[in-house]
């Protein structure tokens, strides 16, 4: 890669979109256009890996809203993704990639937490990369899980309302001990985040792209890490060199 490290973003966050258009565009089923965007997932993991200033990564599976899809189509997802674990388990392995899953795992089949279950245990050992797969996940569910969480500890005496603060609620977050993602890639031509980290993402870059999951491929993946490294990040600060306002 040809950014240097400490322009590299440490935590990539991608909505992954456009795998049933790409697939609609060329005449195929909706199904070959998620099996399609498995394989950009593979390619993408690995350049992830292989770069070092990236340590986190996070990929927006299948989201909460996505049960309201056809039956059919949300039952070949959940099989495409334990096909999926068992295919990539071994070269998750092998590359050091850790895999952590995030979201309610309340209304998954037995199955797919079985399989979930089992690549995180199996990867627990990875130390190049950090993967974070959101599945059945939704920014708003987690606030609310979180707000809930603290006001048990309110009844119950353990915690004033005073004492909140944010790390408060970044302490009962799914994400909780990993860094907000530096930078938020959504793919296939909308702009917008989704439900997708809204605590985590309040900071981050955001980059759009035309390019549909399936087609991103490491050219716009570099694309998007260089367009990160132009951008001056103030985090809501005033910089020295900014102009101060006039009163």
């Amino acid at each position: 890669m040809s950014n240097t490290t400490d322009r590299v973003p440490a935590h990539v966050a991608i909505i992954m979109d456009g795998n049933g258009r790409w697939a609609r565009e060329r005449g195929l089923e909706r199904y070959e256009g998620h099996q399609a965007g498995v394989n950009t997932v593979r390619t993408i993991v690995r350049t992830a890996a292989q770069n070092p200033g990236i340590r986190y990564l996070t990929l927006y599976v299948f989201s909460t809203e996505n049960w309201g899809r056809p039956q059919e189509e949300v039952d070949m997802l959940m099989e495409l993704l334990c096909r999926s674990i068992i295919n990539e388990l071994p070269e998750l392995q092998e590359g050091g990639v850790r895999v952590q899953v995030i979201g309610d795992r309340d209304r998954m089949s037995q199955k797919v937490n079985d399989h979930i279950a089992l690549i995180e245990r199996d990867t627990a050992q990875g130390t190049s990369l950090n993967l974070l797969l959101c599945i059945n996940y939704s920014s708003r569910d987690e606030l609310t899980r979180a707000a809930r969480r603290i006001a048990r500890r309110v009844a119950d005496g353990r915690l004033s309302p005073e004492e909140i603060t944010p790390r408060t609620i970044e302490e009962e977050l799914y994400t909780h001990g990993v860094p907000d993602p530096d930078l938020i890639i959504r793919t296939g031509r909308e702009q917008r985040l989704s439900n997708f980290l809204l605590w985590q993402g309040a900071y981050s870059e955001l980059y759009f792209t035309p390019v549909y999951w399936p087609d991103f491929g490491n050219a716009d993946f570099e694309a998007a890490l260089t367009e990160f490294a132009k951008r001056h990040r103030r985090f809501g600060k005033v910089e020295e060199a900014d102009p101060q306002p006039v009163h």
